[in-house]
């Protein structure tokens, strides 16, 4: 299980391991209160200030956002989190206080989606019966 919390929020013990997708290290929070520190999974500095700048929409920001997930650096630590994940619950927290224009909820949606995910999920999508050759 993924999940996705603020890390100014008090710790839960149903956090799991506690993973940092922040460039930079937050004002008052110890190391201790985090398990894992990737910091390749946060927006590059360039492209959270434009967004939090206004010059960039949240379409634009969420577009350049997942592209830059494919960078082989933030590749290799999605790697880390699925591994991390396959063990347990994973909580990926960050500093926004907007959770619904977060880059955490992002990339919690991009790693439930991503393949390695849907190989593990049954597919959805109902079948349809081949015709049996009833009335002609």
């Amino acid at each position: 299980m993924i999940a996705a919390r603020r890390i100014y929020d008090p710790p839960s013990d149903s956090d799991g391991t506690r993973v940092l997708i922040m460039r930079l290290w937050p004002r008052g929070i110890k190391k201790s209160r985090v398990d894992v520190w990737l910091k390749e999974l946060g927006p590059v500095l360039p492209l959270l200030r434009a967004f939090r700048g206004g010059e960039l929409t949240w379409a634009q920001y969420t577009r350049r956002y997942l592209a830059g997930l494919e960078r082989p650096e933030a590749q290799a630590q999605l790697a880390q989190v699925r591994a991390a994940a396959k063990d347990g619950t994973v909580t990926l927290f960050c500093g926004c206080s907007d959770a619904a224009r977060c880059h955490r909820s992002l990339l919690r949606a991009y790693l439930l989606d991503s393949p390695a995910s849907r190989r593990s999920k049954p597919d959805p999508t109902p079948r349809r019966r081949a015709p049996t050759g009833g009335a002609r």
